[in-house]
C-alpha cells in the first residue's frame, strides 16, 4: 500500500503577552507596557494531505517550543492541535487554529490561539493571516481557566523563513512531489480566494 503524500512546515510568531488577564487585546496591551512577549516555534504537520483538503476541519499536528519569559525559555510542548479555514457557525468566518499542550513547574497548561479569516472592511488578508489571538488555560484543554492571553503575530521575515522551511513528505518522486505542492497550494489559494476574492474585484 502506498503512504500519502504529506506537509510539513515551521512558523514563528510572537507578541506581547501577560499573566492574569482574560482578552487577547488586553494582554497584548500589558504585555507591551510591562516588555512580556510570548513566543512559539512550531512544526505542522500533515500525515496526507488529500485527506486534510477533504476534511471539513482540516486537521494536522502541531509540536514546537514556547518561549516566555516569566515561564521559561524553550518549554517544550510535543501535542498540539492545528486546524486550516475551519468552518465556524457564521458562514463568513474561518478559523486557522494553533493550539499547544505543555507543563510549567509540574502543572499543566493549554496554549490556545486562532486567526480569524474573515473579509471585513477593507483589504486584510494579511493581518487576518499573521495575527493569532491567544489565550493561556490552566490545565489540558482550554475548558480550564483563563491564567493569560496576547496576540502574536507574523513577521514578513518569519513569512519568509516558514515558507522556505516547506516540505512535501513521504514523496517517492519529483512527480509526487509536485503534485502535493500544487495540491496544497491550490487549496490555500483557494480558501483565500472564497473569502477575500469578492473584494479584489471592487
Amino acid at each position: 500500500m502506498t503512504t500519502p503524500c504529506g506537509f510539513q512546515f515551521k512558523e514563528t510568531m510572537a507578541g506581547g503577552f501577560a499573566l492574569g488577564v482574560d482578552t487577547p487585546a488586553e494582554g497584548l496591551h500589558q504585555g507591551n507596557r510591562l516588555d512580556t512577549k510570548l513566543a512559539i516555534h512550531v512544526t505542522v504537520s500533515i500525515d496526507d494531505v488529500e485527506r486534510f483538503i477533504k476534511e471539513p476541519e482540516h486537521p494536522g499536528h502541531l509540536s514546537g517550543t514556547i518561549d516566555f519569559a516569566p515561564m521559561g525559555l524553550g518549554i517544550v510542548a510535543n501535542t498540539g492541535v492545528f486546524n486550516l479555514f475551519s468552518p465556524t457557525d457564521d458562514p463568513e468566518l474561518k478559523l486557522m487554529v494553533y493550539e499547544l499542550a505543555f507543563e510549567h513547574d509540574g502543572a499543566a497548561y493549554y496554549l490556545a490561539g486562532k486567526k480569524e479569516v474573515r473579509d471585513d472592511p477593507g483589504f486584510d488578508l494579511w493581518s487576518d493571516t499573521t495575527t493569532l489571538y491567544t489565550q493561556l488555560h490552566k490545565g489540558t484543554d482550554k475548558s480550564g481557566p483563563l491564567a493569560g492571553a496576547g496576540i502574536l503575530t507574523l513577521g514578513v521575515t518569519d513569512l519568509i523563513k516558514l515558507v522556505s522551511t516547506m516540505t512535501v513528505t513521504n514523496a517517492s518522486c519529483a512527480a509526487d512531489k509536485a503534485k502535493t505542492l500544487s495540491q496544497f497550494g491550490g487549496f490555500f489559494l483557494g480558501e483565500l480566494w472564497d473569502t477575500y476574492g469578492l473584494h479584489l474585484g471592487k
